[in-house]
């Protein structure tokens, strides 16, 4: 196998590559083997720190015979697997040194392994910047240079990174795939230009992982390139956009940039339709990037956007628009049960816009969807210690990728929430909520405040009134289906 390194080696060379970087990380191959956790053998390769380093150390040889001691080799590799057993930062450190004397001439360092996923690939909920601490402790033990990993798509976070030589370089990935111009627009100070990740995997990692194409929430023409591309309409034509949420700006900037007249009507006073409930925590920080990313190109594309506007069929019609797009989004699901119209219920989109002032506790959040799981955890951020989610399924969370999902979970348990699962509730009174277990066992749990996070339903009526009524009309976003912001946009493609 070692051989194998040095050929590659050599043909990289050839190829006027300018580096090769030795994926030692996440518990692939060379993690395994440096790794006493999982390296049980009793040969050369094995035992002691040394042993465990000897693959490495003869990779690291061979790739310097294929391509020449003068060629980079970048070693990337996790200083802390956080986890039982596994590395600890000071032997990440002590392999730090030994790779350096071996030849290694830069770090690309982070944390992390399958078995604390999020680590590897950081999901909505870590912060910016989660493993600038490891490239800074690193740096400050070798001379080689540390390149820096980990939700690092900020501009100004990044350069910060730098002046204060925490890294010497900062490494992006999945900003990349959301916008591969991000260097160029930095470069031209055109920030708000930066079409931000936001952190949930569900269009590259869990689209692979389902052996579809890699695509991207907010880009998705991602991998369909060409297919995708936008072309100038044959016919110009007036189109009205009904809706200001995410599918409504997407296609109001679709049809501006293929040339059509475009006028968007949003009823409150501010775009960003369910995204705006949903970004509200501080974990969701990056939709708060995407809401003001979309507004930008609203606005710099010169749509004429209309607020205050309640559409309706004969105000369209008084209109006369070539073609409707109705992007009228969705409204929360009010279940069935006895007592819902009591004063202490309130939806989650209402909590987190602010609308109920007086949350009090107990709380009972009626759903363990991500809405259900995220909306319970920003209470017990909130201070909120008596916090109980109700569940009918056997677990929580089940509509999330299995790394963003794995954190939240974590966070959950971290805090002072309840899981009931394989449990509904059976109704509301006054002192708080009765619920049924699968098994027919009943009980009850007191509630001063019941959210409901059952789900959402199509807001159709408009789409309805006009069907008939006009030549081209077209449903986006949640009227048509709710769903995610990367299935709005992908639509039916797989």
């Amino acid at each position: 196998m070692v051989k194998a390194f040095e050929f590659g080696a050599e043909l990289v060379r050839s190829a006027a590559i300018d580096a090769i970087e030795l994926h030692a990380h996440e518990g692939y191959l060379f993690d395994q083997f440096q790794t006493a956790l999982w390296n049980k053998r009793s040969d050369k390769y094995g035992g002691d720190l040394d042993g465990r380093l000897r693959f490495a150390f003869e990779v690291i040889e061979a790739v310097k015979r294929g391509a020449g001691t003068d060629f980079p080799i970048i070693y990337r590799f996790g200083l802390t697997h956080y986890l039982e057993g596994g590395r600890t930062i000071e032997e990440g450190l002590r392999i730090a040194h030994k790779l350096e004397a071996a030849g290694i001439d830069a770090f690309d360092v982070d944390a992390g392994c399958y078995e604390k996923w999020y680590w590897t690939h950081p999901p909505t909920y870590l912060p910016p910047g989660c493993m600038v601490d490891m490239a800074a402790t690193l740096k400050k033990e070798v001379k080689v240079p540390v390149i820096t990993v980990g939700k690092l798509g900020y501009p100004e976070l990044a350069e910060k990174i730098l002046q204060e030589e925490k890294a010497d370089f900062v490494a992006l990935g999945r900003a990349l795939i959301a916008d591969p111009e991000w260097p160029n627009k930095v470069k031209k100070n055109r920030l708000d230009d930066i079409r931000p990740c936001v952190g949930d995997h569900e269009g590259c990692l869990e689209r692979v992982l389902k052996r579809k194409y890699i695509s991207c929430t907010v880009n998705p023409s991602v991998g369909m390139e060409r297919e995708f591309t936008l072309k100038s309409a044959e016919k110009k034509k007036s189109v009205l956009v009904v809706g200001g949420g995410p599918g409504g700006m997407q296609a109001a900037i679709v049809a501006k940039l293929r040339g059509h007249e475009v006028v968007l009507w949003e009823k409150k006073d501010v775009l960003g339709g369910n995204l705006i409930p949903a970004s509200v925590p501080e974990f969701k920080r990056d939709y708060r990037d995407l809401i003001k990313y979309f507004s930008h190109q609203v606005r710099q594309l010169g749509i004429t956007v209309e607020f205050g506007m309640e559409a309706t069929s004969h105000l369209i019609k008084q209109m006369k628009p070539d073609v409707v797009i109705v992007a009228t989004g969705a409204t929360p699901i009010i279940p069935d049960i006895p007592g819902i119209e009591s004063t202490k219920v309130v939806t989650a989109s209402d909590l987190l816009l602010g609308k109920r002032k007086n949350i009090e506790e107990p709380i009972v959040v009626v759903g363990g969807g991500h809405v259900g799981c995220e909306t319970s955890l920003y209470l017990t951020q909130r201070g909120n210690k008596r916090v109980s989610i109700v569940e009918m399924l056997d677990t929580i969370a089940t509509d999330m990728f299995p790394g963003n999902r794995m954190y939240l979970l974590k966070l959950l348990t971290d805090s002072t929430v309840e899981i009931l699962t394989e449990t509904k509730v059976t109704e509301i009174e006054e002192e708080g909520v009765r619920i049924a277990y699968s098994r027919g066992k009943e009980g009850f749990l007191e509630a001063n405040t019941v959210v409901l996070a059952v789900g959402l339903k199509p807001n159709r009526v408009l789409l309805e009134d006009l069907r008939d009524e006009l030549p081209e009309i077209y449903a986006v976003g949640d009227c048509a289906e709710p769903r995610k912001v990367l299935e709005r946009h992908l639509g039916g493609v797989s």
